[in-house]
């Protein structure tokens, strides 16, 4: 278990602080929040029943049609969102370990939230051979469910990823030309 996850009692928990301090203006259904965090009902309604009781979380709505949001009068919010976002971060070997089953990666490069650029068109690029496009979508989610905000990615194949480098496309400029990380580079650059 991860410290800030024995911290907040449980990674559940974490999760949903995650979830709701990242998108501080959304509100969401506990159907959203299921999804989002990759949580079972009961586990999700649980956490949020908490997070009510604690003045984090505030409720609009009835029943089903229920939506929850941070409570902007939560005395410690400023505080406690400094603190989740100074201390959010995936390991690199996680990030890895979930694209994997993908396909065969060439390279896959960090820029935009990972490094702190907000104004980034994407977050991760993904570059491989016979990339599958559920599996990466369906990595690419278990990994915003735990950073608890939504990853901007996109992929291409290696000989496509090439063109599009040797033409100078834009969006790989937005990458290479900003700070970036490679946490895999088998094409050489």
């Amino acid at each position: 278990m991860e410290p800030l996850a024995k911290i907040f009692g449980s990674p559940a928990r974490l999760k949903t602080v995650r979830l709701f301090v990242f998108n501080q203006d959304s509100a969401f259904t506990l159907a959203d929040i299921r999804e989002r965090t990759k949580l079972s009902s009961v586990v999700a309604r649980r956490e949020i029943n908490e997070l009510l009781a604690a003045g984090l979380l505030r409720k609009k709505g009835m029943r089903t049609s229920a939506r929850y949001q941070v409570n902007p009068r939560f005395e410690h919010l400023a505080a406690l969102d400094a603190f989740i976002r100074e201390t959010t971060g995936i390991r690199p070997q996680n990030i890895i370990r979930a694209l994997k089953g993908a396909g065969t990666l060439r390279l896959v490069a960090l820029s935009g939230l990972f490094t702190g650029i907000l104004e980034s068109q994407i977050d991760l690029l993904v570059v491989g051979d016979h990339l599958e496009e559920r599996t990466l979508a369906r990595a690419v989610h278990s990994l915003e469910a735990e950073l608890g905000r939504e990853i901007r990615y996109a992929f291409f194949a290696t000989a496509d990823f090439r063109y599009r480098l040797g033409v100078y496309d834009r969006l790989l400029r937005d990458v290479f030309d900003y700070p970036h990380r490679l946490l895999v580079d088998k094409i050489g650059l």
